[in-house]
């Protein structure tokens, strides 16, 4: 649920360097510094509600689009919050829109830039060891950013004998990934049809 809150333009020039800094460390996309995100937004500033920001990564995935939609939804939400919530109407719809253009700038600008430079750079010099070296050490860095982003989001499911049907489905899908060839949209499909079915 939202809450109304109160901002400064401090506070909004605070939530755009955040963002930009976290631009610069979203190896293997945005979606990977959601743990970060999350200890900002919700734990320390209380900006977001938790449920409030696991919907927007929940309603931006399984939208189609870029996968850093979410950021633009949860710059929204604390547009919204910070213009009254949602009993404002449309009179908060601006501070909604100025959120979405704060984090969104924040979190597109520094990585676009700092791609487009080392991308060039690391054509130019693709040969050297030290470019090789990094890239083998990006792998399991990314992964691992990956997998603490799936944990946050399965925090609210820690209850093992409560929410054996989710953990199952979770094994079987990923057995099912690991060995046949069903496409991973499939196995999305599936869960979701499982839920919406009330089986899980």
């Amino acid at each position: 649920m939202n809450e109304i809150i109160s901002m400064t333009p401090f506070d909004w020039f605070d939530l755009f360097l955040h963002y930009a800094a976290l631009s610069l460390l979203s190896m293997g996309g945005a979606i990977t510094t959601a743990p970060e995100m999350h200890r900002y937004l919700v734990d320390e500033k209380h900006w977001l509600s938790d449920a409030s920001f696991s919907s927007s990564i929940a309603l931006a995935q399984s939208a189609p689009g870029p996968n850093v939609l979410f950021v633009a939804l949860m710059g929204w939400n604390i547009g919204l919050n910070a213009g009254g919530g949602l009993s404002a109407g449309m009179s908060a719809w601006p501070m909604g829109f100025l959120g979405i253009g704060i984090t969104m700038a924040g979190i597109m600008l520094p990585s676009s830039f700092l791609t487009y430079t080392a991308t060039k750079w690391a054509h130019e010099n693709r040969n050297l060891i030290s470019v090789r070296s990094f890239k083998s050490g990006m792998a399991p860095i990314v992964i691992g950013l990956l997998v603490a982003t799936g944990w946050l989001l399965t925090a609210a499911h820690n209850n093992m004998a409560k929410d054996w049907k989710l953990w199952l489905l979770t094994a079987v899908a990923f057995g099912l990934m690991l060995k046949t060839r069903i496409h991973i949209l499939w196995l999305i499909g599936g869960g979701g049809a499982a839920g919406a079915l009330g089986l899980i």
